[in-house]
């Protein structure tokens, strides 16, 4: 299974692919259809590293202040 940064990374090359290449019609949509797979993996890591950290507050959420 892929991780955070590697799905980020494929999912980059995939934007950077549909930004600057000629692709066929074809080709556009498949990446699409691969960048929306990423992105929802990608959601789900999130979600789950979220609920994690909440589980490990004891407030249930944490103020990550920077002062």
């Amino acid at each position: 299974m892929d991780n955070y940064e590697e799905l980020i990374e494929k999912l980059e090359n995939i934007v950077n692919s549909m930004e600057n290449d000629e692709l066929s019609l074809e080709e556009a949509m498949k990446n699409y259809e691969e960048g929306i797979k990423l992105s929802n993996k990608l959601y789900k890591i999130l979600n789950e590293a979220e609920g994690k950290i909440k589980l490990l507050s004891e407030n249930g959420e944490i103020d990550f202040n920077t002062e």
